[in-house]
């Protein structure tokens, strides 16, 4: 299977991103914590994004090292690896406040490289 290039892979994270910010919309954290529907799929939609980051071009994350992506990565590996001990705070912290910037930055390169 051709490797997926850099643009592909961040709309996927802009898809992944918009996806969860519609399960979210008008949510409380208490709601989140109580439905096992909801973590899922936003659990699931932060692996598409961390794998999408982990398939990006080293030359790629070197021209763009403002963002944390091994951390971002690393919430993919956390998740699809040690679901039984996933920390749901953090998992919504990062839903609720990391995606909303990623989606921003990669706003601004997308918008840089014309895609």
């Amino acid at each position: 299977m051709p490797k997926r290039d850099d643009v592909v892979l961040l709309n996927d994270m802009l898809d992944a991103i918009a996806q969860v910010e519609t399960y979210l919309t008008q949510v409380p954290h208490s709601r989140f914590v109580e439905s096992r529907l909801l973590q899922d799929g936003v659990m699931h939609e932060i692996e598409i994004i961390g794998e999408a980051a982990r398939n990006l071009s080293e030359n790629f994350r070197e021209q763009h090292s403002a963002m944390a992506w091994q951390d971002i990565v690393g919430m993919r590996n956390r998740i699809a690896h040690g679901y039984f001990a996933v920390d749901l705070r953090s998992v919504w912290d990062t839903a609720k406040f990391d995606l909303p910037e990623l989606r921003q930055f990669i706003m601004r390169i997308l918008g840089e490289t014309d895609a």
